[in-house]
């Protein structure tokens, strides 16, 4: 006997129909999977604040574009063959390739970048027409 919801559907209907549906986060296709990386955004009161690890990572190694309101972070990592012969190899350069449509609210033309202690520190300042303004009342 099949047991039905308050839907009247079987709870295999349900789940059958949610693995094929592709706006459903829980069961993305294959090639839509995301690894983890850490990467923290935040509002200041002044700005926009987006912090990304970067362990082993020089300045010259990421590259940082805006293309009107999209901000894209990328890292590519290099598929030549190391000199060393490791005994243990647990810190993973992996390549990232980081895009947000950034508010008009955060003024891109002034993104600061700054890389110290593995982490790259992104910040955009709020844009002057985007300030609180007080008004007068008269």
């Amino acid at each position: 006997m099949t047991q039905l919801t308050h839907f009247g559907t079987s709870p295999f209907d349900i789940l059958f129909r949610n693995f094929f549906d592709k706006d459903n986060g829980d069961f993305a296709p294959f090639n839509q999977i995301r690894v983890n990386h850490p990467v923290d955004i935040y509002e200041g009161k002044d700005g926009l604040n987006i912090d990304i690890a970067c362990v082993g990572l020089t300045k010259k190694d990421i590259d940082l574009t805006i293309e009107g309101d999209i901000l894209r972070v990328e890292y590519k990592k290099e598929n030549g063959s190391t000199k060393n012969e490791y005994i243990q190899r647990n810190i993973a350069k992996r390549a990232f390739n980081f895009g947000w449509r950034i508010s008009r609210r955060f003024d891109l033309g002034k993104l600061e970048a700054k890389l110290q202690n593995g982490l790259l520190h992104l910040y955009a300042p709020v844009t002057e027409e985007c300030k609180p303004k007080t008004v007068t009342i008269k």
